[in-house]
Order: structure tokens, then sequence, then C-alpha cells
């Protein structure tokens, strides 16, 4: 977005959620999300890695925008198999107006996207240019863009002061809200790239590989996750660290399948949640009216054997469907449950 555009729904409820969590819920983790549920936090970073080095490394499923390396970079069209792109952010102006104009702007923002491999190499090109590090991987969900995943990959990886690379999966959603049927269809169409990139990372040389997924995300994670255990053994999930499913809009029957497929792997889970996420409300409705997981109860997600964080108490606003982005005390969930993976 430009200096001039008009404030966002994320970027306003990001202003409104922080100064609700300074007032109101500073340090206190241990209510809403079950009495310190991933442990101690690890001692706080002053910068991410993306902060000193602002590049995400892109593998997606879109169809290469003509001409090429110019915005919107991806449409919202389906593309011939994997692309691997090397995308130069622009960080976000750290002084205090910079942090009162962020509502406008929206924080990161793409450069450029110079380099795009496509093909069988962009895997294998993606896991090169990881090298050897940890990695966190964003999978966006329903009714996003190109540049808005990218967007809130960059606010995740710093929000959390990742020190590993950040990294984005982007599928083709139409970033529509009447083209959800489109966008689920094309979440699924793109398991076979995902596994691929998946696949390229653990047998190359490296780190953990930790996956945050949301909504609509969560379900193509979920169900590469388990194609990669199907077809591979659950020797291939030995390099997956953390899985974090923020707000996972999957039906809960079909979700529960889900766990039951991956074996001991369901226990790398964390299921952020929250029982007054409208979005998900509109999904189930949808859908028929079966609940969908990121609305369950508590109980009933710990039954499957995952972790559970229970955000219904974090959301002050309206949707509550973002909070893994807009609250900070939700990101301390997701930083915990890398650090622990991490045997930190």
């Amino acid at each position: 977005m430009t200096a001039n555009a008009v404030p966002t729904r994320r970027g306003l409820a990001r202003l409104g959620l922080s100064a609700f969590a300074s007032l109101s819920l500073g340090g206190c983790l241990g209510g809403g999300f079950g009495g310190g549920l991933l442990g101690d936090a690890p001692g706080p970073e002053k910068q991410s890695a993306l902060d000193v080095s602002p590049v995400l490394l892109v593998a997606t499923t879109r169809r290469p925008a003509d001409p090429a390396g110019r915005p919107p970079y991806f449409t919202d069209q389906r593309g011939r198999g994997l692309a691997f792109a090397t995308v130069r952010l622009a960080p976000p102006d750290r002084s205090l107006l910079g942090k009162v104009s962020s509502v406008v702007t929206g924080d990161w923002r793409i450069a450029s996207a110079p380099r795009v491999v496509t093909g069988p190499e962009a895997a294998t090109a993606f896991a090169e240019a990881a090298l050897g590090r940890d990695v966190l991987i964003y999978v966006h969900g329903y009714r996003e863009s190109f540049e808005t995943a990218a967007v809130s990959a960059a606010q995740l990886s710093d929000g959390i002061r990742f020190r590993g690379v950040s990294g984005l999966f982007t599928w083709p959603s139409a970033g529509k809200t009447f083209d959800y049927g489109y966008d689920r269809e094309s979440a699924l169409w793109s398991r076979d790239a995902f596994e691929d990139l998946l696949r390229a990372l653990a047998t190359a040389q490296g780190g953990r590989i930790h996956i945050v997924a949301h909504s609509m995300g969560t379900l193509l994670t979920l169900e590469t996750l388990r194609m990669l255990r199907a077809d591979a053994g659950e020797a291939a999930l030995d390099r997956i660290g953390a899985i974090v499913l923020a707000a996972p809009d999957i039906d809960i029957d079909l979700f529960t399948n889900g766990i039951e497929r991956l074996g001991t792997a369901a226990q790398k889970i964390t299921v952020i949640s929250s029982t007054n996420d409208r979005a998900l409300e509109l999904s189930s409705t949808i859908a028929g009216g079966v609940v969908r997981a990121g609305a369950a109860d508590r109980s009933r997600l710990e039954a499957l054997g995952v972790r559970v964080a229970d955000a219904s108490e974090y959301g002050s606003g309206f949707i509550n469907h973002d909070l893994f982005l807009s609250n900070v005390e939700v990101q301390q969930v997701i930083k915990r449950a890398v650090a622990r993976a991490d045997g930190r």
C-alpha cells in the first residue's frame, strides 16, 4: 500500500489490540492460554533476522504477473506448478512518527522481486537460498493477494523476532469475499507443490522447518503433511519443528481425521483457537453448520493430542480472525512453540 492509502481493517485492529494488550493483558499469558501452555518465554531479542536483512523467500503456485518483477508480482490465477521468488522488503519506519503512520502504510511493503525460478528447480532453489538455517514458512488464508500475504509473513516473522530465514508459501487466492469456493479449491490444488517444497527442505542440509498457517491455509498445511507422511513415512517429518495452526478454517471432523493420520507428528501442533471468531462463524454457516476447528471447544481439540492456545479472551475487535498478527500476547504463543521445537 502507499502512504496515501486509507487505513486497513488489519492496521486499525493492530493498533487497537496492541493498546488493549498493553493496558489489560501485559504478561498475563496464564489465564486465557492455559497457565503457561508452552513454558517460560525465551529472552527477548531486539531485532529479527528479517529486520537486519529484509529478504523473504517465496514459494508460490500463483501465475507470475506480466511483465515479471512488477506489481502485483504474482496474480490470483493458478500457475504451472511451483515458482520461487526472492522478494526484497522495505522495513517499517521504527521512529515514533513511523509507528503512528504504520496504521496507514501497513508497515512492511514489497520493494522488489528480482529473482524468479519456475519449474522443477523451484523447490531446490528455495532450499538452497535458505543456506542451511532454520526456516519459518507462513501459509496464508482466504481472501489474500500476493502482496498482503507477503506483508503478513513479514509482520509475523518480525513480530516473533525470528532469527532464521523468513519464508512464504502462497497459493492462488482470488482475494475476494465471494470467491470462497475458488480459494478452497486453489488451496487444495496446491498440496503437491507444497509437499515438493517441504521434501526439498527436509532433504537439504539445514535446520528446523517451522510452519505457521492461518485460516484456510491450515487446511492446505494439514493435508500436505498427511500426504508427506503417507508418501515418505514418519521420518519425512523429522525436520519439521513447530506447526502452528492459527484460527483453522477446517471442518472439525476433517480436522480430526487429519490429526489422527499424522501419528506422533501431531504432538508438534499448536492450535490457536477462539470461540468468538466471527469469520469462522460465517465459514461454519457456509459449510452447513459444522463447527470449524478454530472455533471448537478447547477440550475437544486437546483430546486429539494437540496443544491448544485459547485466544477467546484476547480479541477486542469484531472479527478476531487474525490475532496472531495483531496481538502481542498471541504472537508469544508462536514464539514459544518455535523455541520449544528448537529445544530452548
